[in-house]
């Protein structure tokens, strides 16, 4: 995957990342799933629709710095006082773009990803990556180890891939769980996948509210 891919606006480059693949390198080999369903989050030079709900919003702090850097870098943080949670950056330097991981459908290492997650080795696959927090713990995936990394580095033991697999109408929808700019039409995910965190209410056909750089 070429850096040029991620150096685009964040909802144009969302429904792009469905269908590729996050792989993980542990000791234990490979855990590695396809994305199929992420979130975008408009970085603050967005003045037209401002994105609250990023974390970037109020600029540049210690937590949020790899949001600001190259794009393809993953960004974790820490929600809850329990999960971790793994963004992609995107966009040239300085704007802050920024899309969420929200789910995967596990295709390497799934035995384990339920030791990671504490559950029996048969579990159903959407319980192992179906959420945010969960394919962070399924591929354990944490900010001190993780924040920052270049997810286009071969060397990098956490890495976006493309095996050429394409999601040609994803489903658009509003953002889930959080209280402001969560109307904005920035949720996308693959339809029909069994893995999806949340089977959406409603699709939207046209995305009116969102700025001219939007697909």
């Amino acid at each position: 995957m070429h850096r040029r891919f991620l150096e685009k606006p964040p909802e144009t480059v969302a429904p792009l990342l469905l269908g590729k693949l996050l792989a993980h390198r542990t000791e234990a080999g490979w855990l590695a799933g396809r994305i199929v369903e992420v979130e975008a989050y408009l970085g603050p030079h967005i003045t037209a629709t401002p994105d609250p709900a990023a974390h970037s919003f109020r600029g540049i702090t210690d937590r949020n710095r790899v949001m600001f850097g190259e794009a393809g870098h993953a960004y974790v943080y820490f929600i809850y006082g329990m999960y971790f949670c793994m963004n992609v950056t995107c966009e040239p330097e300085g704007m802050a773009g920024c899309i969420l991981i929200r789910a995967l459908e596990p295709l390497l290492g799934l035995e384990a990803m339920a030791r990671n997650r504490k559950l029996p080795s048969a579990a159903p696959p959407r319980k192992l990556t179906g959420g945010p927090g969960l394919l962070c713990q399924a591929l354990d995936i944490t900010r001190p180890a993780h924040n920052g990394l270049d997810l286009l580095s071969e060397k990098s033991p956490l890495q976006l891939r493309d095996d050429r697999f394409h999601c040609t109408a994803p489903e658009v929808t509003a953002r889930i769980g959080i209280r402001h700019g969560a109307e904005l039409p920035l949720r996308f995910s693959i339809p029909g996948n069994h893995c999806v965190s949340r089977i959406p209410k409603s699709k939207f056909v046209i995305a009116p509210s969102l700025p001219k750089s939007a697909v």
